[in-house]
């Protein structure tokens, strides 16, 4: 049964290979000094960037630059971006890039006039902003976190080795984004594989939880089945616009609120990601992928009846002759050929994690409680160890 729920999702979205064009319609909404962030320079390379600054040029802004923003982005660097917004006296930020970088802008929109220390108010205390905000828009050169139309931000502290996200209310959601899936094709590889399991795995952490028959299960459910279809096809050709054009809507759909209402929400699986990432800074999708299967296998029995009907409407397992745990085993098995088809990284050994830092690593995994099982500390300990 469907619970009381508000949904608003603020956020304007241009898609198409058309949807640069959207800056225009954006831009002359801001002020003149705008902060353009983006990470390594990929799109000084494929001429994003050049198309991006001439449409800046052309609105009359002034225009900062914060680049070398990192695949998991650090307080260290959010301390400069705030610097650099400061010097700027940045009336907007434009965040060109995927995930991390929208994170990042998200952080620094959020804690440039902030008068605490935004790690430890947003991020170790989960306290909303009271201060001014700086309106952020993003370009998006890879899917995956859903961030170009959520509140949500992730920032690593390196020296705690700590990875935290906090999830924000709507005044912190980008005001557009711009989703064109062509800027999506120079991604190598490993980061756009990861981006699918993110995908994935952002679907998952809602399905499996709260009430099991609403309508949020049904969209999910087809979010899945397209993904699989549109993954399959994108890893052998990554060019092809319709798959990648399709995997950034679902992306989008993922995680935009939506099909969280009705559902309590797991979020372990990430919890355990992100402390794997706080260790090793491996990229979040391969994470995730990492320890997926035993910890999905660790609560099945709990969440059985769910687990089955997973099995049968998103992989088609036939449940005939099956008991209903053998039926959800298969359902996982058949997501698992799925996952070592588009070449995920399958164990936590593999993104560098050593035997050693499984004891911190279960210190730093946040413990929710919107899934079927709360986990206790030695159930951490165990789900790594089966993901290594």
């Amino acid at each position: 049964m469907l619970g009381n729920f508000t949904y608003k999702n603020p956020t304007k979205l241009y898609f198409g290979k058309d949807a640069l064009n959207g800056l225009y319609e954006e831009l002359p909404k801001y002020g003149k000094n705008v902060l353009l962030v983006y990470g390594g320079g990929s799109i000084k390379k494929n001429g994003i960037y050049d198309k991006i600054v001439a449409i800046l040029r052309a609105s009359g802004k002034n225009i900062y630059e914060d680049g070398g923003v990192m695949p998991n982005p650090t307080t260290e660097k959010l301390k400069e971006g705030i610097e650099r917004a400061k010097k700027a006296n940045a009336d907007f930020i434009l965040a060109v890039g995927g995930g991390s970088v929208c994170d990042y802008a998200k952080a620094v929109s959020i804690s440039v006039y902030c008068d605490e220390d935004p790690w430890d108010k947003y991020f170790l205390r989960f306290e909303e902003p009271t201060c001014k905000i700086i309106p952020v828009g993003c370009v998006l050169t890879m899917v995956g976190t859903g961030s170009e139309m959520n509140g949500g931000s992730v920032i690593t502290n390196r020296s705690q080795h700590l990875k935290i996200g906090h999830v924000f209310g709507d005044e912190v959601f980008p005001k557009f984004s711009v989703l064109n899936p062509e800027f999506t094709y120079t991604l190598p590889k490993y980061q756009m594989t990861a981006g699918f399991f993110d995908i994935m795995s952002h679907i998952l952490e809602q399905y499996f939880s709260g009430e099991d028959d609403n309508t949020s299960d049904y969209i999910m459910e087809g979010l899945m089945k397209s993904l699989i279809h549109s993954s399959l096809i994108a890893v052998k050709n990554p060019t092809d616009y319709e798959a990648r054009s399709n995997i950034m809507w679902t992306a989008t759909w993922a995680l935009n609120t939506l099909v969280a209402k009705g559902k309590t929400t797991d979020w372990e699986v990430h919890m355990i990601g992100q402390a794997v990432g706080a260790y090793t800074d491996a990229t979040h999708g391969m994470t995730l992928s990492a320890v997926s299967l035993a910890y999905y296998k660790h609560i099945l029995s709990y969440g059985l009846a769910k687990f089955k009907r997973f099995a049968v409407n998103v992989w088609g397992v036939n449940p005939s002759g099956k008991s209903d745990e053998e039926t959800a085993l298969a359902g996982l098995a058949e997501m698992e050929k799925w996952m070592n088809a588009i070449g995920l990284v399958m164990n936590i050994r593999d993104l560098g994690v050593t035997d050693d830092m499984l004891d911190g690593i279960v210190k730093a995994t946040l413990i929710m409680d919107g899934g079927y099982k709360v986990l206790t500390s030695d159930d951490v300990l165990s789900i790594l160890k089966n993901s290594l």
